[in-house]
């Protein structure tokens, strides 16, 4: 055993897997350093995973064989993970934004199974910009903290009204 044959992963490659780590930690900072849920590791491992399991369908000949049955799967089982991570908390739903990351962080898989590494890492930065940058409008601009945003603050100070 060589150390070159250490190392081989044939048929996958350690750019696209690099990439998908990079990708998913990049998304996942901004998440765990606001104390979100999904943090680096989960990011990291969705795009990972997601990877893996395209490029191994993308392996697979025959007749019967339907790439897109795959990434459909994909997409079912990842809203499946989004889902875990919604709840209701005092009358408003919390979480989406949460469980719509796990979603593109999936779709940024099967960008870098497509060999399109360098669109996913753009996607990656343009989720952060929208993550961030938006908290920022919303701090600057109060008509944007309007909706639903002003209901979770008002449906709590009620709450906590009619514990007391």
């Amino acid at each position: 055993m060589t150390l070159s044959s250490l190392f081989d992963i044939a048929p996958y490659s350690w750019s696209a897997i690099g990439s998908a780590a990079f990708c998913g930690a990049i998304i996942g900072m901004e998440r765990q350093l606001r104390g979100k849920p999904v943090g680096i590791r989960t990011s990291a491992l969705i795009v990972l995973g997601t990877y893996l399991f395209l490029a191994t369908a993308f392996m697979l000949h025959g007749d019967v064989i339907d790439h897109s049955r795959v990434v459909g799967q994909i997409i079912t089982g990842i809203g499946f993970l989004g889902a875990g991570v919604m709840l209701a908390k005092d009358g408003a739903v919390v979480g989406v934004t949460s469980a719509a990351t796990i979603w593109v962080l999936a779709s940024i898989g099967v960008v870098i199974a497509t060999d399109n590494l360098l669109a996913a890492i753009k996607l990656s930065v343009l989720v952060v910009v929208i993550l961030y940058g938006v908290d920022v409008l919303e701090a600057k601009f109060k008509s944007l903290g309007r909706g639903v945003h002003a209901q979770v603050k008002r449906y709590s100070k009620l709450y906590y009204r009619k514990e007391k």
